[in-house]
């Protein structure tokens, strides 16, 4: 139970430091890319199961990864519900203008479109109902997060240290799993 309630701390520490005033010279800007840095934690964390499964034997894990890729979808989520209610203020004309001029935007609306399908298909009796269909459909969590990491990569305005790391560490994740495919 406190497994599947931890993923939520962001959140609530989030919502703690709006209370105590404290969310920084710019808040709208800290929810949102604060909403968005989870939102990669997340999908981060749910691509590291399988291989922490494989090399280190962590099968346990594996439970976790659909809940974690529902925690991912959730913050991402919440990441474009802070974007639009507390940078556009649900101005239509403006969202239309941030996604067609803005390509970071264009690629993380279309990470969030492919995130989406894989969410709503997550439950068991999608699963069954989908067959094979299911695991190629969920193999587009590979695609998504690549859109994710350039999202990331196109905001940098001055230090490029965080996007590197996050970069390295989605390079060393899906690196794992091209090994694999290549050993077979």
């Amino acid at each position: 139970m406190v497994i599947l309630l931890l993923p939520l701390l962001p959140l609530a520490n989030l919502v703690w430091l709006g209370v105590s005033n404290d969310l920084g010279t710019d808040p709208a800007k800290f929810i949102v890319d604060e909403m968005g840095t989870w939102g990669i934690n997340f999908l981060w964390i749910t691509l590291a199961i399988t291989p922490a499964r494989q090399a280190l034997g962590w099968s346990w894990a594996l439970k976790f990864r659909r809940m974690m890729g529902l925690y991912a979808l959730f913050y991402a989520i919440l990441h474009l519900l802070a974007f639009c209610t507390f940078l556009i203020g649900w101005r239509s004309d403006l969202f239309f203008r941030e996604l067609t001029e803005r390509p970071y935007i264009i690629v993380g609306a279309l990470a969030l479109l492919i995130l989406i399908p894989m969410g709503i298909t997550s439950t068991k009796s999608m699963m069954r109902r989908l067959g094979k269909r299911w695991k190629s459909l969920h193999r587009w969590i590979y695609p998504a997060s690549l859109l994710v990491m350039l999202h990331f990569i196109w905001q940098i305005r001055a230090s490029f240290y965080e996007q590197l790391i996050y970069g390295l560490i989605l390079a060393v994740l899906l690196g794992y799993r091209l090994y694999l495919k290549y050993q077979r």
